[in-house]
């Protein structure tokens, strides 16, 4: 029994003396130490987890030495592959692995390795794979392995977010001699996406650009050509760590350095990095260039767009753009439509504001519970202000 569930029976075990008088405002109410005030949905998650972590998988022995009777007295690599592979018990398949280990004339292969990693990883049992992995980068054959298995390891270890361990694996990979196992795109694109993952944070983002920068270097000098995917990776993670000008470079020398277009997801990166440093200029250029090859912004681009004109005055520039967003189908969310009634209402435009609602609303932008959120917002924060005269805003009037 671990520390949180004895705390919890302890707790359950508490017991209030009916006749001692309780006062409900005291601080030290014994009220307040129930047990009904400890399960809340915080705890439980955290008692949870330290459960989860604390039980361990027990091993089906009579299914394991099922599974071994199928084994032949000296099964082959291949034998023992096609064992692991129809087995659903990621821990029957390690210890079948490890049976295989003990057997005197027995030697893995890649394929027992990779079946094996596969299964565990898959299970999240990455303390086994990690043990597992250590093995195959401890063989001191310079051509054992295969890109195939390394870029598996590499996979599984970015899920469960031990990027420095990727790391080590990618390193080992240009370390071995046979051209079969060392990185190619695909090894260089599962560590872009694996460090572009935590894409919420802009400093992680910034000390992960130094990684991310090393390993294109890299992919460039080892003679790997990128793919629309990495180059597109470099520009999200310079957009992400407010480095637009780096992402700039990489989209002009798209199609003249490095022989790939760029596609929507290109364009739609560098139009919301310019529009959130307030580049509007840039962000329209670039945006007719994406009109020119055919692609249609993404509703995250146009909403970018909105904000940024409605946000430097040009509120009249942010409403045309939010009407060929809602034409083009995107989605607009509420953010944007409040960040131009506001900045409507910022110039003294409260009447243009309350017309710009009720279009939303016979449109169908807007829900009826996001249009009955802007004429709330509108009325707390502008029905009651005087214009800059001192006079009373006629448009007041009609928030109600």
């Amino acid at each position: 029994m671990n520390i949180a569930s004895k705390s919890i029976r302890f707790l359950n075990q508490i017991h209030l003396n009916p006749k001692f008088p309780q006062n409900p405002n005291h601080p030290f109410n014994i009220k307040s130490i129930l047990p009904s005030n400890f399960s809340s949905s915080s705890y439980r998650k955290r008692v949870n987890r330290r459960n989860l972590a604390a039980s361990k998988p027990t091993l089906n022995e009579p299914q394991f030495h099922q599974a071994i009777s199928h084994l032949l007295p000296r099964f082959t690599p291949q034998d023992l592959y096609n064992l692991i592979t129809q087995q659903q018990d990621p821990l029957i398949c390690l210890h079948l692995f490890n049976y295989a280990s003990n057997q005197p004339r027995f030697t893995h292969d890649t394929t027992t390795f990779h079946i094996t990693i596969k299964k565990l990883g898959a299970a999240k049992m990455y303390p086994e794979m990690d043990r597992i992995v250590e093995s195959v980068l401890s063989v001191s054959d310079q051509s054992f392995g295969s890109e195939v298995l390394y870029n598996s390891i590499i996979y599984f270890y970015t899920e469960g977010r031990m990027l420095s361990k990727a790391v080590s694996v990618y390193k080992h990979m240009r370390s071995l001699k046979q051209m079969e196992c060392r990185p190619s795109i695909r090894t260089y694109n599962l560590l872009f996406a694996a460090f572009l993952s935590r894409r919420s944070n802009s400093y992680i983002n910034y000390v992960y650009m130094g990684t991310m920068r090393m390993l294109f270097k890299n992919m460039v000098d080892d003679g790997v050509e990128p793919d629309v995917f990495a180059l597109n990776s470099m520009i999200k993670g310079y957009v992400l760590s407010l480095h637009v000008n780096d992402a700039l470079r990489v989209y002009h020398q798209m199609g003249v350095v490095y022989d790939c277009r760029p596609n929507s997801f290109t364009f739609d990166y560098l139009i919301h990095g310019l529009c959130a440093q307030g580049r509007t200029c840039n962000a329209m250029k670039i945006c007719g260039e994406m009109k020119e090859k055919g692609f249609v912004p993404s509703g995250k681009s146009y909403n970018s767009v909105v904000c940024a004109f409605a946000l430097e005055g040009e509120v009249d520039r942010a409403v045309g753009w939010l009407w060929e967003m809602v034409e083009n189908g995107r989605l607009v969310d509420y953010i944007t439509c409040w960040t131009v009634v506001d900045e409507c209402c910022k110039r003294d435009r409260c009447g243009d504001a309350l017309g710009l609602i009720e279009e939303l609303q016979e449109r169908r932008v807007v829900d009826r519970r996001g249009y009955k959120k802007l004429r709330y917002e509108l009325k707390v924060n502008y029905g009651e202000l005087r214009d800059r005269n001192g006079m009373k805003n006629g448009s007041s009037n009609q928030i109600g």
